[in-house]
């Protein structure tokens, strides 16, 4: 993530912090804005910070004068990490609130389920944490990503074991119960092994698994150990899968990706977290960057807690990104919105700068990588990968 002047800070909005009320009065209807998230059910650690710093942003801009006049109004649902909710959901959305907009999900599968109706409506749609590459080309243009693609952290996750760990062998270890570990773990492959890394082994297991013996006896019964395991893994397993591993005496590093990046990696995990590292999508914690502890405190007054996760900055940016599109459209007019959206050059963020490229709808971003050294968070790493794959 770039990091930006104090300057760069106040004008992303980030000089004074609002409890997610709106001031001033306004003689226009408001601007109606969707944000389905996963509150409860799976996917909550990560949606639930995501809607706070979505809420943090519209009360920052509605203290500000609006959107063309107008206030914005986030309208949202707890989809429950459920894919028959989310499609009821988004139909009450769409069809019921009459939003310009929509704003949602940390994880692929989540927009998988509401990419049809949006694509069908028209409706412009930003996912502030899914990070599938592939998703704007399953599910039509209406749909941009507001982080980078999978492609791109887990080659720079393969790059950091090869370069700043010096792991030359590795073993894999993926979650094949959702679209975006089995994603991840295929591009960690990719670019291992173009970096000349070499596998010696891989082994699955599903989303919701509680026991890991059978996978850890694998590993054990090696001929050679591997330097470190990639573990493509959701937040719900992640802690367990390293307390299972230390208990069998396997003190291996271990490397994923963002799906790490929530309290219940320490949470769960507890000292066996440590020499655990991620890629995510910015550093929050002591000596980040000056725009990222502006936001930190713009939270922290919000909410009256830390940020919990990087994808609470990612609900802000995505949110500030679609008004800044509703702006430069100089219309709520979904077509327009989308059109501007695509258009977004320069975008200041709390995670980076947004860029899109003609054509493509995931912007070119770079990655941090958190390490976990005595039970707390440290920043390891901050890169573009010199390799990515093709999504």
């Amino acid at each position: 993530m770039m990091k930006l002047s104090r300057r760069a800070a106040i004008g992303l909005g980030l000089g004074a912090a609002f409890a997610f009320s709106t001031a001033g009065a306004y003689a226009a209807d408001p601007i109606k804005i969707g944000f389905p998230a996963n509150v409860t059910g799976i996917q909550a650690s990560l949606d639930g910070p995501m809607l706070n710093g979505a809420k943090l942003a519209v009360a920052e801009i509605n203290a500000a004068g609006g959107v063309l006049g107008s206030p914005l109004e986030l309208v949202t649902y707890d989809s429950k990490s459920d894919a028959t909710v989310i499609s009821t959901v988004a139909s009450q959305l769409i069809d019921s609130d009459k939003v310009v907009g929509i704003i949602g999900f940390a994880d692929s599968d989540s927009v998988l389920s509401i990419g049809p109706q949006v694509d069908k409506a028209k409706i412009p749609f930003i996912t502030p944490g899914a990070t599938s590459p592939k998703l704007p080309a399953q599910l039509g243009d209406q749909v941009f990503l507001a982080a980078f693609g999978d492609n791109v952290q887990a080659a720079v996750g393969a790059e950091f074991a090869l370069n700043k760990l010096g792991a030359k062998t590795g073993y894999l270890l993926t979650d094949i119960g959702s679209e975006y570990t089995t994603l991840l773990a295929d591009y960690f492959v990719a670019a291992y092994e173009h970096g000349g890394g070499k596998l010696l082994g891989k082994d699955t297991y599903k989303i919701g698994d509680k026991n890991f013996t059978a996978q850890i006896a694998k590993i054990k019964a090696l001929p050679e150990q591997p330097a470190f395991i990639y573990a493509s893994s959701n937040a719900e397993e992640i802690g367990l899968i390293l307390k299972q591993l230390r208990q069998a005496g396997i003190n291996l590093p271990v490397v994923g990706g963002d799906g790490y990046d929530t309290p219940l990696l320490i949470e769960v995990g507890g000292a066996a977290a440590n020499d655990a590292y991620f890629t995510t999508h910015a550093f929050m914690g002591e000596g980040a960057s000056p725009v990222v502890a502006a936001f930190n405190e713009a939270y922290q007054k919000a909410t009256g807690h830390a940020p919990e996760n990087s994808f609470a900055a990612l609900g802000y940016d995505a949110t500030k990104l679609m008004a800044d599109a509703i702006k430069r459209a100089g219309s709520p007019e979904p077509a327009k919105i989308r059109d501007a959206i695509a258009a977004t050059q320069g975008l200041a963020g709390v995670t980076g700068t947004i860029s899109y490229r003609p054509g493509v709808a995931v912007p070119d971003k770079s990655v941090s990588v958190i390490g976990v050294k005595d039970g707390k968070l440290t920043l390891a790493s901050e890169a573009a990968p010199t390799f990515v794959p093709e999504p």
